[in-house]
């Protein structure tokens, strides 16, 4: 079986686009995802997207996230990788309304790139000090720290991702500070269980986390990645609960091709 692919990536957050509007892919083939996005022996990725037909009646297709270990959660730049490469499918619709594995989105083309809607976050959990939960899609801890670039991310990230509590089903490891008015952040991803260049949700968990922390003040909060500049829109009521949370950057086709199953 030949499988036809694109690959994507958002500020340096890379993935496998798979067109599986006939729903072909043996999705629960984890050996294979695994393979796919090996960086030795497949065509390597920080996780597999399938585009797939649409699960409701008022959607335009559903995307369906892995991550390298085959697990599945909701992934911020592979949701904006996967408008942009939908378009491609579809003559270039500028908007579009998918769902995942949380739920219902937005997506659209804006001046820089790809902008979508995220869920705001049930709650934001103070673990000390300097370090929060939030859950975007996909839970992060936010780490706030002197400068990430002076931390060792694997190490650091271990303590938290394997420990009594996160152990089990993972959690993304942030290590951030506020700098000149804009977030400075390095992510280690569960599933990928290593450093990305970027992370969607993680970006937006920042960005909430800069404004729970009064760092970041206003709409619109900036964040800098390993892999590029994102940024943040959100809208929030009297009660400074989050009513509206967009993520927006820019994405980029890297090359198609096939690959024999």
């Amino acid at each position: 079986m030949e499988l036809r692919f694109s690959k994507w990536h958002g500020t340096g957050n890379d993935f496998i686009l798979v067109d599986d509007r006939e729903g072909r892919f043996p999705a629960q083939d984890a050996a294979l995802i695994s393979r796919l996005c090996d960086r030795h022996f497949g065509i390597g990725s920080d996780g597999l997207i399938l585009v797939r037909s649409p699960r409701d009646e008022n959607a335009d297709y559903h995307m369906e996230f892995f991550n390298p270990d085959a697990s599945s959660s909701f992934c911020g730049n592979g949701s904006r990788c996967a408008f942009a490469f939908w378009r491609t499918l579809v003559s270039g619709r500028d908007r579009a309304k998918f769902t995942a594995v949380d739920g219902a989105h937005l997506a659209a083309t804006d001046a820089t790139g790809v902008r979508i809607s995220l869920s705001p976050p049930k709650a934001i959990e103070r673990i000390d000090a300097t370090t929060d939960l939030i859950d975007t899609g996909s839970p992060h801890l936010l780490v706030w720290v002197d400068d990430p670039e002076l931390i060792g991310i694997i190490p650091e990230a271990h303590k938290f991702r394997y420990n009594e509590r996160f152990k089990k089903h993972g959690v993304n490891v942030n290590f951030l500070r506020w700098y000149k008015g804009h977030v400075e952040m390095r992510t280690y991803e569960r599933g990928v269980e290593a450093e990305t260049l970027s992370c969607g949700t993680g970006v937006t968990a920042a960005a909430i986390d800069a404004l729970h922390r009064r760092q970041a003040t206003g709409q619109t909060v900036n964040v800098r990645t390993r892999g590029g500049r994102l940024r943040v829109e959100v809208s929030m009521d009297r009660e400074e609960r989050f009513t509206k949370i967009d993520l927006i950057g820019p994405v980029q086709e890297v090359f198609t091709g096939s690959f024999i199953l």
